[in-house]
């Protein structure tokens, strides 16, 4: 038996023992409560923290002083503690694992380059990326659409594929799940999670065993919150950090208590529940808490509902949507394909710690408490701009037609309201191009009664095809505003859940029956979170009817939700630009801002995929579905909401074919033994330091460039600096960094033509972020961000696009270009923004690009968290404005000059001085907070960033 290391809190180690009377080790917080008696009221997901904080006490990285700390956790003291969290594993997808897989490799090369051993620089805990981002709907709604797209994406990411096989071969703990399994979120709550976990090099009899925890490079990580696993998303950067070694350094977090209560009403969805969840929670102002889940309601929802409400973590903006383990969590492990020998030793070490079964109200010390009936909930979607907006159904209408002609300032689109129902032929049908009126206003009524039908299967022909612009030609069609042109069944959210997806295949057979269609230009799509779905869908009986509506399997992946929609036809495209239409998409994903659906598509409404289905058949979302028909059916009968939308009975009643433990083990044990075809066929490099063949996906990352052991001396302050941009509240990193389609006039265009590429193999920026060259002409070149240095139009409209006026002359250019001069000019730049900036998705990208652009300081009024964070660990400062200050209330235009002035030793949130120098020669001086958070993020900021330091500590060691 191996010698256990000395450890300050040795006593603490004792034995559980499992149903059959196997033993295992653990850091016991029962036996710490008798010495920190406040850890039995701490929240469960404190407690999980401080258990890793306990068991990897080494007197360096992790002192007693932290499990002191964290043990002494109150509900609401002030948050200056930090603390080393080490976490159990990593996760990955591939618009984000790719260039981390970039910068190990980079790192393998400084290595090298420096006479070390490149094996030096190997991930010290297990990580799993999952290729599940790079395929896109160039087909649907054909039967051919899966095979087709996937040839495709293998054609576009060839590059990439041979780059990750190089990884898999290089780094002896980095596994890659291929393309055509699932999206990461679903394959880590349905295969990766293990419950509790051994030491790789424990020895020990018996071992000592672990909770579960980890942090991804996808924000939406926190799906697995949903089976009590504490774990979130990072940035790449904070990732690489997790996975060489370095705890996850963060404030003690105050937790909030969200209790549910009642029961979920007849006709609410997980989707409905969830949309209500982050609407509470956003206003709560939750940005950098742990919110976690307790009382009768939330042990009454099941485990796949408690990861829909996990997984919008970040669009409530809590760092985890948290729920401890009970009974649900242990029925899920069975039914998908965990081994009893897991399960019994799951339950075992959760009960040996006091850790099993949901709190009940007044268990458990909360920073607050909020509370929610699940009863009050109605069906709902959000949008049209965020997803933290959300609306009823019965009121969706009116509040489309209301945001139609307000302001940009009032998240409206600013048109004028008498062009509204006015609706256009397309190009190819222009009759002296008139346009005609909409049809007269909606019919009056009440949602029906659900209504039994005959069982009218669908063969297997479809009236729908894949080709958009051949089924526009044959329709003449019209389109107008509100206009619903893309209706997808995607994202990790949603397609996870059984109950909704169910729900949209019963509300399709019913549709079906009744004798309702979608339009065929209506770009449906129905790619799941992992095969599985596929497989219950089709036990379910339910697969065809979804395929009559034109909803075929486009794909395993994110698609529509992460950008990847695939075009429209070009006549859609030329329609909506030359009327200036607001068209809608319908999608059960999670974000939907701006421009991020498809660029020429302005209204994107997230919702149920039962309601997704039922938007497509009405064809826009000024159609009323509490009171007006869905559509007309058999005979022009008019059929409503009511007579298609499946009770929870029939729900219920094939959620049996969702939870098949041998299914889900059959299916994950293809990702070894049958990884499929396309992928089989991809030849990488072997070798353990890359080699870097010439390439627009894959080039070596410039951050090491110059490195060398000590780091460089710098100044945190500057002078003399210039404003790159002055931004509204809520921008986000896909407006900093965006996912999707690359514009060919864009600097990242214009740069992969001048290296041979063709604009149909552009592919997207996501898929091309191990390639700084396009990345950083990609950073702010969202076609939809607005700076508002450049002045409104005569309307008080705003121009939209990555530009800025270049100082001095107010010279207008794109933005990549005039940081480029400024450099080149020595001249450091500044952005100012407002509320929420970095609000989104975890791209590294938005930080790496910022840096590379040579902006020294974002001041903003707000940060998201993880945005603050990868700016610090790319070494920008984050200042915040106090008060109510902001570059407004300074009266700022973009023609002034900014100095940055740091008073001593950079500390922690410390104040900071901003001098504005006007062209006229006055100044003006404003106070602001330095958003470097905590001492080890100091390190971080004066070696360089995040990577260098790392670096420099795996070679020295």
């Amino acid at each position: 038996m191996a010698k256990e290391p000395a450890h300050a809190f040795a006593p603490m180690l004792k034995t559980f023992k499992t149903a059959s009377g196997k033993a295992g080790k653990y850091w016991s917080l029962k036996e710490l409560a008798k010495q920190y008696p406040n850890v039995d009221k701490l929240p469960v997901s404190i407690r999980i923290v401080l258990e890793s904080v306990l068991r990897n006490c080494d007197g360096k990285k992790v002192t007693a002083e932290h499990i002191e700390q964290l043990a002494n956790w109150a509900p609401n003291a002030e948050r200056t503690d930090e603390i080393p969290f080490v976490v159990t594993r990593v996760v990955l997808q591939d618009f984000t694992g790719v260039p981390l897989l970039a910068d190990l490799a980079a790192m393998r090369s400084v290595a090298q380059s420096l006479g070390k051993s490149p094996k030096t620089i190997e991930p010290l805990v297990p990580v799993d990326l999952v290729v599940d981002h790079s395929v896109m709907v160039d087909h649907y709604g054909t039967p051919k659409a899966l095979d087709l797209n996937m040839k495709l994406e293998f054609q576009r990411n060839n590059e990439r594929y041979q780059f990750m096989k190089w990884g898999m071969q290089a780094f002896d703990t980095f596994g890659v799940v291929p393309p055509g399994f699932g999206i990461v979120h679903q394959v880590n709550l349905e295969y990766f999670a293990r419950g509790v976990y051994k030491s790789p090099n424990d020895d020990g009899d018996p071992p000592v065993y672990y909770p579960d925890s980890l942090v991804g490079t996808d924000s939406h990580t926190t799906m697995i919150n949903g089976i009590g696993v504490v774990g979130w998303g990072v940035g790449g950067i904070e990732a690489e950090a997790a996975m060489l070694g370095q705890p996850v350094y963060m404030l003690t977090p105050d937790v909030v208590g969200f209790e549910l209560g009642g029961k979920l009403r007849e006709g609410v969805t997980a989707t409905d529940l969830v949309l209500y969840v982050t609407a509470i929670l956003r206003a709560e102002k939750v940005v950098g808490k742990f919110v976690e889940f307790f009382g009768p309601g939330a042990a009454s929802i099941t485990v796949p509902d408690r990861a829909t409400i996990g997984n919008m973590a970040p669009e409530y903006g809590a760092t985890m949507g948290f729920f401890p383990v009970d009974e649900m969590t242990v029925a899920y492990f069975k039914g998908t394909g965990r081994t009893d020998k897991e399960i019994e030793r799951f339950e075992a070490y959760y009960k040996a710690q006091g850790l099993f079964g949901m709190p009940a109200p007044g268990e458990l010390n909360y920073t607050k408490v909020v509370k929610l009936d699940l009863g009050t909930v109605t069906p709902s979607l959000a949008g049209p701009k965020r997803p933290q907006d959300r609306i009823d159904l019965g009121h969706l209408a009116t509040k489309f037609s209301e945001l139609y002609s307000k302001p940009n300032e009032a998240n409206g689109f600013n048109q004028p309201a008498d062009k509204l129902k006015v609706r256009y032929p397309l190009p190819h049908d222009r009759n002296g191009e008139s346009a005609e009126q909409e049809p007269p206003d909606p019919h009056p009524g009440a949602p029906r009664p659900v209504v039994e039908m005959a069982d009218n299967k669908p063969t297997s022909e479809s009236a729908h095809v894949g080709d958009t612009a051949a089924h526009v030609k044959a329709s003449g069609v019209t389109i107008g505003n509100g206009d619903v042109l893309i209706a997808a069944i995607t994202s990790c959210t949603n397609t996870s859940n059984p109950s909704v997806l169910l729900a949209a295949g019963l509300l399709a057979k019913k549709a079906v029956e009744a004798g309702l269609t979608v339009k065929p230009h209506i770009k449906t799509s129905l790619a799941p979170g992992s095969r599985i779905v596929t497989e219950y869908l089709e036990k379910a009986g339910l697969l065809p009817y979804l395929e009559k509506l034109g909803f075929y399997l486009a794909g395993y992946g994110c698609t529509t939700c992460i950008g990847n929609a695939g075009d429209l036809a070009p006549e859609i495209n030329e329609a909506i630009t030359k009327n200036n239409l607001v068209g809608a998409a319908v999608l059960s994903g999670n974000r939907n801002f701006e421009a991020r659906i498809h660029p020429n598509i302005k209204a994107n409404f997230l919702a149920s995929p039962p309601l997704v289905v039922a938007y497509a058949i009405a064809g826009n979302v000024m159609v009323d579905l509490m009171t007006q028909p869905v559509g007309k059916g058999k005979q022009g009968k008019d059929v409503y909401l009511g007579d298609i939308w499946p009770s929870m009975k029939e729900i219920d009643e094939n959620l049996r074919y969702a939870m098949d433990a041998k299914a889900f083990r059959k299916n994950y044990e293809q990702i070894a033994v049958n990884p499929g075809k396309l992928w089989s066929s991809i030849k990488g490099t072997a070798g353990q330091v890359y080699d870097w063949p010439k390439s627009t996906y894959i080039a070596e990352p410039p951050f090491f460039e110059g490195f060398r052991m000590e780091p460089h001396a710098s100044d945190a302050g500057f002078t003399g600096a210039r404003i790159m941009a002055l931004f509204g509240d809520s921008i986000t990193t896909d407006h900093i960094s965006p996912a999707g389609s690359i514009k060919e006039s864009s600097p990242a265009g214009i740069w992969l033509k001048a290296h041979g590429v063709q604009k149909a193999d552009f592919n997207s920026y996501g898929s091309r972020r191990g390639n700084h060259d396009v990345m950083m002409r990609g950073t702010f070149a969202n076609v939809r961000i607005k700076n508002l240095m450049i002045p409104p139009g005569p309307d008080g409209s705003r121009e939209e696009g990555g530009v800025t006026l270049f100082q001095p002359g107010n010279e207008k250019m794109f933005i990549y270009d005039a940081a480029m001069k400024y450099i080149e000019q020595g001249v450091p730049t500044v952005i100012f923004g407002g509320e929420e900036y970095g609000t989104g998705s975890s791209r590294d990208w938005a930080a790496k690009g910022t840096q590379l652009l040579g902006i020294k300081a974002v001041v903003a009024r707000s940060f998201e968290r993880i945005h603050r964070a990868n700016l610090v660990g790319m070494g920008v400062l984050p200042l915040q404005f106090r008060g109510a200050d902001s570059w407004e209330s300074l009266g700022l235009a973009g023609d002034e000059k900014i100095d940055v002035v740091i008073g001593g030793e950079l500390k922690p949130q410390m104040d900071v001085k901003i001098v504005v120098h006007r062209p006229d020669g006055s100044h003006q001086e404003v106070t602001v907070r330095l958003r470097i958070d905590t001492p080890i993020e100091v390190d971080y900021y004066k070696h360089g960033g995040i990577l260098p330091f790392v670096l420099r500590q795996l070679l020295a060691a």
